[in-house]
């Protein structure tokens, strides 16, 4: 029998700092996991890895975790960005990817509950973190319910 577990997705860009926590604060996240491969040099000051973790901490009360395994390569990130593969074929390696890695074994459970996802896309529609969960969805034996915080 599969568990339920409520589980969130959020990207900083467009946002000031105040909308971000505000959302996490609001929705009644736990645990942020950042699932970007470079968490260390980002436009958005707040979104920088010990920025990031100081401010969830002190602000929300939430935890902080990266997973650079749930994030797609440099070579498949730079294709796409560059324009080289379309979205179609990104999902197909990047789900391959998380097939390889195993994406599923990676997280227990408890940091899922009440977890958020965290990238820079702004939308879920064309961002891995979306296709991050969708995955865990279908391979983890757990009921997620998703919801994205804009």
């Amino acid at each position: 029998m599969s568990k339920d577990i409520d589980i969130f997705t959020i990207g900083f860009t467009k946002k000031n700092a105040e909308t971000f926590f505000g959302l996490l604060s609001e929705s009644g996240v736990k645990t942020l996991l950042d699932v970007r491969l470079n968490n260390v040099s980002q436009l958005a000051g707040f979104a920088k890895r010990d920025d990031l973790k100081y401010l969830l901490r002190e602000l929300c009360g939430i935890d902080y975790v990266h997973i650079p395994n749930l994030a797609p390569t440099k070579q498949i990130l730079d294709d796409y960005k560059k324009g080289i593969i379309s979205w179609e074929e990104y999902e197909v390696q990047f789900k391959s990817l998380l097939v390889q890695r195993g994406a599923e074994q990676l997280i227990q459970s408890d940091i899922l509950e009440n977890g958020c996802l965290m990238c820079s896309e702004h939308e879920p529609d064309f961002c891995h973190r979306r296709l991050v969960v969708d995955y865990l969805g279908e391979h983890s034996g757990l009921k997620l319910n998703v919801k994205h915080l804009y």
